[in-house]
């Protein structure tokens, strides 16, 4: 594969992104700091050295070693809720790595409509220039009248207006598309970007609207970040009720003095009396809940956007499909009959000529088309959090 690439695709363009963002960046640091509190909650304490000197010196010297035991399980539930944490930042790469995709397939999606539409106008601008000229020799020679060609005029300042204004999205939009990457724009100089199969959508039909809620509940990315939520909310509950049992240190004790040996071990030990540790344990229980009603939530508001999301595609589908049907018929039956008949010398050229501007009219009325569906299937993707285009499939890896 030669490299620098020269035309890049919709996969090549997401891996970029997953390299160059630099909110992914954040995140993976992010994700870093939660792996290191899991070895934090995984470390034991340290005996404590207690040593002590008298006057006069070296006549009295204490010496204590003390072993700290935690009770209760406390540090499993530290674990426990560690790993919960960590697996919270996993999710949260993981969820921006989604929302990355889903501004480089928007940004790439709305660069090639840009250059669709430029061409499209560019091809009405010279079909409307070809008629004007046209008239404008006809009003010489007194064929038509002036209203006629003005009329033209009129239609070929409308077209050179519609192309311009498409060109000068051109910029912006390849703007965009170095943005969502996280690339400086002269970074795309001298690259082509295709988009293979870009009309060919899957059917609504072979998308079963029940699976796709229950891929969205599985797959979405918040969810399951939730769920760790709560699940580290769970662990913190846990800690909280066993520290109403305090920990204590045990050990040897061991005093020289007057050229006097004493051994003494040692005992201390937090007296529960004043309280139970009741107010942390609220806490934590409340918290709990409030996670466990933010999961829910959640999960409700995944199954809404899911049947939105698909109702929208459904409807772009079929908008689309129209769209084709037109397309084919102008493209295939009534710009070839106009083209016969002026071979035939039983039509003449402003026939052919407006069955050309209602072809390229057809091709901007498909662009729209083609792009209104395939926004409404990358809002369908974004809500279940999976690529539903075959070439998709394979799923990509986040780089270290």
């Amino acid at each position: 594969m030669p490299w620098p690439p020269k035309t890049c695709d919709f996969r090549f363009l997401t891996l970029a992104a997953f390299y160059f963002n630099p909110d992914l960046a954040v995140a993976r640091a992010q994700l870093e700091t939660a792996n290191a509190a899991v070895r934090t909650a995984r470390m034991r304490p340290n005996p404590v050295l207690d040593l002590s000197f008298g006057v006069p010196n070296p006549y009295l010297l204490g010496l204590g070693f003390a072993f700290p035991i935690i009770t209760s399980g406390k540090r499993t539930y530290s674990i426990e809720r560690a790993k919960s944490l960590s697996s919270q930042a996993e999710f949260a790469v993981a969820e921006l790595a989604w929302k990355v995709r889903g501004q480089v397939r928007s940004a790439l999606l709305n660069y090639l409509f840009d250059v669709h539409n430029a061409a499209i106008a560019r091809a009405a601008e010279q079909l409307q220039q070809a008629r004007s000229e046209r008239l404008s020799e006809q009003l010489q020679v007194g064929e038509i009248a002036r209203p006629e060609w003005e009329a033209a005029r009129a239609a070929l300042l409308e077209a050179q207006m519609a192309s311009r204004a498409a060109e000068g999205r051109l910029s912006p939009s390849r703007a965009a598309l170095a943005a969502a990457i996280g690339v400086p724009v002269t970074a795309l100089e001298g690259l082509e970007f295709e988009w293979s199969h870009l009309e060919d959508l899957p059917s609504p039909n072979l998308l079963a609207e029940g699976e796709m809620r229950r891929q969205a509940v599985l797959n979405r990315l918040d969810v399951r970040r939730a769920l760790a939520d709560y699940q580290a909310a769970q662990s913190n509950l846990q800690l909280e009720i066993a520290r109403q049992f305090p920990n204590f240190q045990l050990g040897p004790g061991y005093t020289y003095e007057e050229r006097q040996s004493y051994f003494n071990p040692s005992l201390s030990i937090e007296l529960p009396i004043l309280n139970h540790n009741e107010g942390p344990i609220a806490e934590a229980a409340a918290q709990r809940k409030q996670a466990a009603a933010n999961l829910m939530a959640i999960q409700a508001n995944v199954i809404a956007q899911c049947e939105q999301a698909f109702a929208q595609y459904r409807a772009s589908y079929q908008i689309l499909q129209a769209a084709q049907a037109a397309r084919t018929h102008v493209q295939r039956a009534q710009v070839p009959i106009e083209e016969r008949m002026l071979q035939a010398g039983e039509s003449d050229w402003f026939s052919l000529n407006s069955a050309l501007l209602q072809s390229a009219a057809a091709d901007k009325t498909w662009v729209d088309s083609v792009f209104q569906a395939q926004s409404a299937l990358g809002q369908l993707e974004d809500v279940i959090q999976k690529p539903l285009e075959p070439e998709d499939s394979v799923p990509m890896i986040l780089p270290r």
